[in-house]
């Protein structure tokens, strides 16, 4: 995409341009990490609070994150089905992942953002961070509901399973997912930058890294600014799934 993001002002306008480069309906996948540096990632860049902090005051990253993706991209999810899930917490750690919800699933960003604000406090963050459950689940959902996803992971940190992550991201180039990775905290990003280039080769490329802060402090519109940072790749990758055929049968 060629828009810049002082030229739109609203998520609408970020909806409406995605939509005119091509994409057409999707399905949103949120993915929150739960790991124990949360707490200490937003010295710089969240007045020295978790990230995880849920106050009257202020919006920490994961809710402006879940708000801003959900609300632009609720625009092109038809039933409004959306699988939340946490991940680096103390019972599922490296392993495996936990829903937010008993059913699986909200209905609409809201739900999603009213059920993180109720399970949030009661979770216990731990260690460490591996991307690839997450990511696997994300597959199972796309083979099981037959429809194009966007799966947002937003983490506070370096990966440290990166061969693990490298092997998921790589298995879901087999299917209509793409994967974008929301930075939040004080980083650093620096593996997490290079980690897009240096991915094994796949069959479209499903990847994406954008650090939160860093657009959200540099642009007129901030909420517009990061949904287009977010999105800016998501037409391409659409346009290369059809032609792969993915789609034929969704």
């Amino acid at each position: 995409m060629t828009c810049s993001s002082d030229e739109l002002s609203s998520l609408f306008q970020v909806a409406e341009a995605v939509k005119e480069k091509g994409l057409g309906t999707c399905g949103l996948i949120f993915g929150i990490d739960y790991t124990m540096s949360n707490k200490v990632q937003g010295e710089k860049t969240f007045r020295g609070r978790s990230l995880h902090d849920i106050s009257e005051d202020m919006k920490n990253p994961y809710q402006q994150v879940i708000e801003i993706l959900g609300e632009t991209l609720e625009y092109f999810d038809n039933d409004r089905v959306i699988p939340a899930f946490g991940f680096g917490d103390f019972e599922t750690k490296d392993q495996g992942i936990f829903s937010l919800t008993e059913e699986g699933y909200c209905h609409g960003f809201r739900e999603v953002l009213d059920t993180y604000n109720m399970v949030t406090p009661c979770v216990k963050l731990y260690r460490p961070t591996n991307f690839a459950p997450i990511i696997y689940k994300a597959i199972n959902i796309v083979e099981e509901t037959k429809k194009y996803h966007i799966l947002v992971i937003v983490a506070d940190g370096q990966m440290t399973s990166e061969e693990d992550t490298e092997r998921a991201i790589v298995k879901a180039s087999e299917c209509a997912l793409s994967i974008i990775v929301i930075g939040v905290g004080d980083g650093p990003w620096g593996v997490m930058r290079e980690f897009d280039d240096k991915l094994p080769d796949r069959l479209f490329d499903n990847f994406q890294f954008v650090e939160f802060n860093e657009v959200m402090a540099s642009s007129m519109h901030p909420p517009a600014a990061f949904a287009l940072s977010c999105l800016k790749e998501i037409p391409h990758q659409y346009k290369a799934i059809k032609e792969l055929g993915y789609l034929e049968d969704l």
